[in-house]
């Protein structure tokens, strides 16, 4: 059976989308060519869409029946730090074999200025045949959702859209109306690709700030966590943003200095960006600067030590683990010769270095055993004062413990 929308991965952005377009009663496929990866749908919401008619397809004769056709191929940086766009040009080929007139194109994955335009138009054109703005509608979206929100959706999200055209932005317009309550219409193509970039860059760079604050307050023995607690009764002009231990998410930070040659600018205006990934980066060896300090002033050694940690996803409540800082927290302290162990009540099994990290079963009892618990993530089932109780030395990296119960960031 034919459908109305077919979407191109089935990722992190890929399921949600299609979930908000099965609620809203539109009949959608989803294609991709390995299993779906999306670790924030449950497999009983996987249930309820595919009772509503969503279906899961590894066949590309899929893509040549539908209406609709949404790109949510993965995209992350590489080693040099550019953007893979691999897996959004295998997905391109893939549905320009396929491609109908009239179709609405959409990407929806992370990307940099131009790539809509200069890398996505050309495959499909190339293997279809067809001509963009003349025979099928092409257009970005870029994606704000927020896994694990539970306030803002897709639905209740505005949706940002730029087109090709004037005629491929009503198009995906259209489209998108059908699943949120508003949708903005970009001037085109690369104004709706920048919107991701400055909104991911706008959070970096803010988190970076934080961080730098954090290392700043602990020095003078200032609470920042009060000071934040304080400033964001602030009613204009300041938007709370907390340090942590790492930034991690899909959320990509793009350095103009990294972009392709044909979209740099001659100065690189976004050095900050730069800056606030350095900053972000250097994290995790913060942590364990302050871990290493918290076991030797209470007359420990870092090697040897037992230490556990608490929350091993990038972002609370979910299963999600893309760019935790996690895996190099612990991979630093093995260097240091800690042994270590984990707790997560959403992962079941965790590797670091490719080897099985011991998981503790009896979250208070590991934490009364380990000489140090360092909390990662606050997952809602931690009860902090009652950690802070039971263990003998905790680091709190989010912020989460009361005053005075726990070491903190």
């Amino acid at each position: 059976m034919p459908a109305d929308l077919a979407v191109i991965g089935l990722g992190h952005l890929g399921l949600p989308l299609a979930q908000a377009a099965v609620a809203a009663g539109i009949e959608t496929v989803g294609y991709d060519s390995g299993p779906a990866t999306d670790s924030t749908l449950t497999a009983a919401e996987i249930r309820r869409m595919s009772a509503a008619g969503f279906r899961i397809t590894t066949n590309p004769a899929e893509l040549g029946r539908v209406r609709t056709a949404v790109i949510c191929a993965p995209t992350q940086l590489g080693a040099d730090r550019a953007l893979d766009l691999s897996a959004v040009g295998e997905a391109g080929h893939t549905l320009a074999a396929r491609l109908r007139p009239h179709t609405t194109v959409i990407l929806e994955s992370a990307a940099h200025p131009g790539v809509t335009e200069d890398y996505l138009l050309p495959i499909l054109e190339a293997g279809s045949g067809l001509r963009a703005g003349r025979d099928f509608h092409l257009a970005y979206s870029p994606s704000r959702l927020d896994p694990g929100n539970r306030t803002h959706g897709i639905a209740n999200t505005p949706k940002v859209i730029g087109g090709l055209t004037p005629a491929c932005t009503e198009s995906a317009h259209a489209f998108y109306a059908r699943i949120t309550e508003k949708v903005v219409r970009a001037r085109g193509l690369r104004e709706a690709e920048t919107v991701q970039l400055l909104e991911t860059n706008y959070r970096h760079v803010n988190i970076a700030l934080m961080n730098e604050m954090a290392v700043l307050c602990h020095d003078i023995g200032v609470d920042l966590w009060d000071v934040i607690r304080c400033a964001e009764t602030k009613p204009y002009g300041y938007q709370a943003f907390r340090p942590g231990p790492g930034v991690g998410g899909h959320g990509i930070p793009l350095d103009p200095t990294y972009l392709p040659h044909t979209t740099r600018t001659p100065g690189h205006p976004l050095r900050m960006v730069g800056l606030a990934q350095e900053i972000n980066t250097r994290m995790p060896q913060y942590v364990i600067q302050r871990s290493a300090t918290l076991l030797n002033e209470h007359g420990k050694s870092a090697r040897g030590a037992r230490v556990l940690l608490l929350g091993v996803t990038y972002k609370p409540d979910l299963a999600d683990q893309e760019g935790s800082p996690a895996p190099e927290i612990a991979s630093r302290l093995i260097d240091l010769g800690a042994l270590i162990s984990y707790h997560d009540p959403y992962i079941s099994g965790w590797r670091v270095r490719d080897r099985p990290v011991p998981r503790a079963e009896s979250l208070y009892e590991a934490a009364a055993n380990a000489d140090l618990t360092i909390l990662l993530q606050h997952h809602r089932t931690y009860d902090l004062q009652g950690l802070a109780v039971k263990a003998q030395l905790l680091l709190d990296t989010r912020g989460a413990s009361p005053p005075g119960a726990a070491h903190r960031l």
